[in-house]
């Protein structure tokens, strides 16, 4: 196959559309998985664990870690780590590395929401709680894998947010360290190249998951912010259909994931579309009052 042939599939590939041969099976594969004890994580855990992969689970919250790995059994391995403490995360991986006997795909999927405020009133250390484990917990992740991902000629799944791509007041902390994630992703999938392994970058617009809940449906800013955008955009996703994407993403290797596909467009056109969208809200009356009712809490 020649290389302008290569090219044009994997741009196929990455913009979702389906490609020709069969996927790679995925069983026995060793997976590791961040955030494995909730929302799009333990999803995930629960769908890899059906193909017949073996699990490396870490998540902060032990009992609930515990309690998935009791029910998938011993091809789940679970290790519990919190991914901003950069010694502890590499110490946990590095155990279930012995497990698994190394990595050929790692999902750094761990994240936080921060309490709605402007950047003026946001106490300093919910900014850097939110990037701390948001951005450096995805460094702090993939990079004691690469070397496993190299020999094996894996796959690093990196989860960001379209969140990364679309303006929005009262949590911007969260889409600022989204879109760090994407670079990293980005970065990181041109420095793998050369060794064979790759990198994808998945972006989600809503998924129905506790977290999305607490922030979108039990706070009113989130309510009103969410009801500002197009229709289409506002559809969620279970977690389980979210799993569902990346797993078929470990196992086609693309270099982005964007679900739903309503955000398609969007992810594709952002250069102009952010052009527009920025002036038509800085403009705006109502987002005006917005950030004012948010500025009011405090």
């Amino acid at each position: 196959m020649s290389r302008h042939l290569r090219t044009l599939l994997g741009v196929v590939r990455d913009l979702g559309l389906p490609l020709p041969g069969p996927s790679q099976d995925l069983r026995d594969k060793s997976v590791l998985i961040t955030g494995a004890a909730s929302g799009i994580g333990l999803a995930l855990a629960h769908t890899l664990h059906a193909r017949g992969a073996v699990l490396g689970l870490v998540d902060r919250d032990e009992t609930a870690l515990a309690a998935v790995a009791a029910e998938l059994g011993t091809r789940a391995h679970p290790a519990v780590a919190d991914v901003a403490d950069r010694s502890g995360i590499a110490d946990a991986i590095g155990g279930l590395a012995r497990h698994t006997g190394g990595w050929d795909a790692v999902v750094a999927n761990a994240g936080v929401t921060p309490s709605p405020g402007t950047l003026r009133q946001l106490p300093p250390h919910e900014f850097d709680r939110v990037v701390s484990v948001n951005l450096t917990g995805v460094f702090n992740t993939v990079r004691p894998t690469l070397d496993d991902v190299i020999a094996r000629r894996g796959y690093v799944l990196v989860v960001s947010s379209a969140a990364a791509f679309t303006p929005g007041p009262g949590g911007s902390p969260y889409m600022i360290s989204k879109a760090g994630v994407e670079q990293l992703g980005r970065a990181l999938r041109l420095e793998l190249a050369p060794h064979g392994a790759d990198v994808g970058v998945a972006y989600f617009g809503f998924v129905d998951t506790p977290l999305a809940r607490a922030t979108l449906d039990d706070d009113p800013l989130g309510r009103a912010l969410e009801a500002r955008l197009p229709g289409p955009l506002r559809k969620r996703i279970t977690a389980e259909q979210a799993a569902e994407v990346l797993a078929r993403a470990i196992a086609h290797r693309p270099g982005r994931v964007v679900a739903p596909a309503a955000w398609q467009p969007w992810a594709l056109l952002r250069g102009v579309l952010n052009v527009v969208a920025d002036r038509h809200l800085a403009a705006d009356p109502r987002c005006h009052a917005l950030i004012r009712d948010l500025e009011a809490r405090h």
